[in-house]
């Protein structure tokens, strides 16, 4: 493992992804693998969140991570991986907010039409459910850092102005990397030790992409329980 992403999920992290592995670092582990293979993945991070992390076999394959659910074991992962630098995604908290709203918050409450196509998807599969408990687990109750904090708009800034100052509080100076999008290849590349590239940093705004995907998933889902509901009548 080269490096570790601690910042907070809607930080421009499928950027940090695709910007990583054009860097020729190697594969870079994202919330979109996680969801990509569910049957493998849920258990051990489910193993994870119960204090039995097995990180060989979560990042096989893997050479950086970035995104959640990885970035909450920031502190974990930097002992397991001692060589590994630390990058440290942040944004304008009224932005961020915006964005979490729209996405991640919107994955578990509100009203939206997302909200309630994951929430029949929770109540129909059961493989859902267990990704959806354990990354709420990891967010928005027990230790994470949204835990009491989510539902009020000045609140859940606060608790990501709290969570980057704890990143760096923790995290060893030459160790870590504070960066966002705006700052370009050259603070990332003097980081990583690794040459400019030629091309522009590539900006990925995923907001919609991120939508259709959970929205594209849930339809999917409910529609093969129909279909089995049909098949028995």
């Amino acid at each position: 493992m080269k490096l570790i992403g601690a910042g907070l999920a809607r930080t421009a992290t499928t950027t940090q992804m695709v910007a990583l592995e054009q860097l020729g670092l190697g594969r870079c582990y994202h919330m979109r693998d996680l969801l990509a293979d569910l049957d493998r993945g849920v258990p051990l991070w489910e193993a994870a969140r119960d204090g039995h992390p097995d990180w060989p076999a979560i990042f096989d394959g893997y050479a950086t991570t970035v995104d959640w659910p990885s970035a909450f074991y920031y502190r974990e992962l930097m002992e397991a991986y001692p060589d590994a630098k630390v990058l440290l995604s942040v944004r304008d908290g009224d932005s961020w907010e915006r964005s979490m709203r729209e996405t991640v918050y919107a994955m578990y409450y509100g009203d939206s039409a997302m909200t309630h196509l994951l929430r029949a998807q929770y109540h129909l599969d059961p493989l859902w459910r267990r990704y959806m408990d354990v990354t709420r687990s990891i967010s928005f109750e027990d230790n994470g850092p949204y835990a009491g904090s989510h539902h009020d708009r000045d609140a859940l800034i606060g608790a990501a102005e709290r969570w980057n100052a704890e990143v760096q509080a923790t995290v060893p100076a030459d160790r870590l990397l504070v960066w966002q999008p705006r700052d370009g290849w050259e603070p990332l590349c003097d980081f990583l030790d690794v040459p400019v590239p030629d091309e522009p940093l590539p900006h990925v705004n995923d907001t919609a992409g991120f939508k259709q995907m959970l929205n594209g998933g849930a339809i999917a889902s409910l529609s093969n329980w129909w279909e089995r509901q049909a098949a028995q009548a």
